[in-house]
């Protein structure tokens, strides 16, 4: 009998030819069994249905990598929607959107004219999903060519994957089915359901959230934190594109190819003028002398300061622009992480002491001599910039740190007024598949960088786990204790910046740990039509991305 060589994890193992990657771990690492969703072979990511017919380098990759976890969320997701139509049966008209990240889970709703979400009935649905799990039903994958997937879709009352498959370039499809149950998902699955260990249904607000553990700990579900101020920004994010009638990427294609797409345009740029406006009215009316602005990165947190300013000057205020930047430490009493290298985002990287202290003296009607971090040397320099705050002057203060309490401990709560913003996408690939708000912030990222620090796609990838390590430490957990929440995601925005990212994407080399990522990236933006930016507007978020717009940036 044919054997071939496996190279795993530093040792060389003899299998038999057309072994498949499941059954090879089953056979050599029976106790992990369960505990690897997906493989790269020969460096090509590959599901562990995969068939082996050659000498292979082969890598697991577990639950607590980006990739693995994103699979067992997918999988589990296909397990909800058909619990869903076996507790409620082929003759309810129903479909279930999974619409946006929320308190680690996803935010979903029940839409159907004969049946309402009920916590009964969430409950069916919870111990059916149960009974497929410890069933361990196949999950199984078929490759068709489009037409007949928009035929089966078409079949099956799938409006939604049906738009969205018109405007496909490639000839197949992969299609996964259930126990009878079949859908599209963007991404691989796990083999069986037996892998789906760790989830739960939660009733909130008009729907529910699927919830799911976090890579860092894959075997143990977090508890259900609700955050209802964001909740509600993404609510109005999703009425918005129902304004828009753009609810997924179909639609955004068919705007695009009916000429409807300039309209849709600046309606959505109108209707961010108008919430701008709107929370300039609120600093007005609260007499607030300092405006915190935070977000994490690629949120387009300096142009949402330089728009709201220009409200505020349309209020009759003055505002200044601060960059808490400047009150960094000096570079010799800047932490290090564990790593030994500097640690320029946590809180203690700020001069806490010396903002408080020059912030409460302007709130006081003093004036004080405004430093300018010089970050080649690492230190502060004073160069003679003084200010003062008058009557009807507001500072507007934007950095990672602005909503932390330690930033402004000192300051009255009074003159405060805080502002959080991200790019919180509203749209989704279909009904079932959604777009992570990271991924439209690290697009936005690797084209900022490329045009303004010269950085590569390669480099941008490499240091973005990094960059969502301290987003998650330092930014995320303040986020709720916001006087107002702004969400800079515009509808268009992957539509045009794909034909920016797409040459620095197929610009990283196969031989990099970046590979994988960049040609994900590369499949997901691949769904959208590609849109001209010429008619964008000059003091448009996305601007600040792929350049000519009319603020100094």
């Amino acid at each position: 009998m044919d054997t071939i060589k496996i190279t795993c994890d530093g040792h060389e193992f003899q299998v038999e030819k057309f072994t498949t990657v499941g059954e090879f771990v089953e056979n050599h690492f029976p106790d992990d069994k369960l505990k690897y969703v997906l493989a790269t072979r020969n460096g090509k990511l590959s599901e562990l249905n995969a068939v082996m017919e050659k000498d292979t380098s082969l890598e697991l990759l577990a639950k607590s990598t980006v990739v693995g976890m994103d699979t067992y969320k997918r999988s589990l997701t296909l397990i909800m929607v058909k619990a869903f139509a076996d507790v409620l049966g082929s003759k309810t008209n129903h479909r279930v959107n999974v619409m946006y990240s929320m308190g680690k889970g996803y935010f979903c709703k029940l839409i159907s004219d004969e049946i309402a979400i009920s916590d009964e009935l969430i409950a069916k649905v919870k111990a059916r999903m149960d009974e497929i799990v410890a069933a361990d039903m196949d999950i199984v994958k078929e490759s068709v060519s489009t037409d007949e997937a928009i035929a089966r879709f078409a079949k099956q009352g799938m409006a939604d994957k049906e738009k969205l498959f018109k405007f496909r370039r490639v000839s197949k499809a992969n299609l996964y089915s259930l126990d009878g149950y079949e859908d599209y998902f963007y991404g691989y699955m796990v083999p069986s359901t037996a892998y789906i260990s760790c989830y739960d249904l939660i009733p909130y607000d008009e729907g529910f959230v699927l919830l799911a553990p976090r890579k860092e700990n894959p075997d143990v579900l977090p508890e259900f934190i609700p955050q209802r101020k964001l909740f509600e920004v993404l609510k109005t994010s999703d009425e918005w594109g129902k304004t828009l009638d753009v609810e997924n990427v179909g639609d955004l294609n068919e705007a695009i190819t009916s000429g409807d797409i300039n309209e849709l345009m600046l309606v959505q740029e109108a209707l961010m003028e108008k919430q701008i406006a709107e929370i300039a009215d609120k600093i007005l009316e609260g007499g607030k002398k300092i405006v915190l602005i935070a977000g994490p990165s690629s949120s387009g947190k300096t142009t949402f300061s330089h728009r709201l300013s220009v409200q505020l000057r349309a209020q009759g205020l003055r505002p200044y622009p601060l960059a808490l930047d400047n009150y960094f430490v000096d570079r010799e009493f800047t932490p290090r992480d564990e790593n030994g290298n500097y640690d320029f985002e946590c809180i203690e990287a700020m001069d806490l002491e010396l903002f408080n202290s020059d912030m409460s003296k302007l709130l006081a009607g003093e004036e004080i001599e405004m430093p300018t971090f010089n970050f080649k040397i690492g230190k502060k320099e004073y160069k003679g910039k003084k200010m003062k705050l008058n009557d009807g002057d507001v500072l507007v203060a934007e950095g990672i740190h602005a909503l932390n309490p330690l930033m402004t401990s000192e300051l009255p709560d009074e003159s405060k007024f805080k502002v959080y913003i991200s790019a919180l996408t509203q749209l989704n690939i279909d009904q079932h598949n959604r777009i992570p708000t990271t991924d439209g912030r690290l697009v936005r990222r690797i084209v900022r960088d490329a045009r303004t620090r010269g950085n590569d796609a390669r480099a941008t990838i490499a240091m973005w786990p990094s960059v969502r390590r301290g987003e998650e430490k330092y930014i995320f957990p303040f986020q709720e204790q916001a006087d107002a929440m702004f969400n800079s995601a515009l509808i268009y925005e992957l539509s045009v910046i794909k034909q920016y990212a797409e040459p620095l994407l197929f610009a990283v080399p196969k031989d990099c740990p970046e590979y994988l990522e960049a040609k994900r990236l590369l499949k997901f933006l691949d769904y959208f039509l590609g849109l001209e930016v010429t008619n964008i507007p000059k003091n448009s978020i996305l601007r600040e991305f792929v350049g000519g717009g009319c603020f100094d940036l």
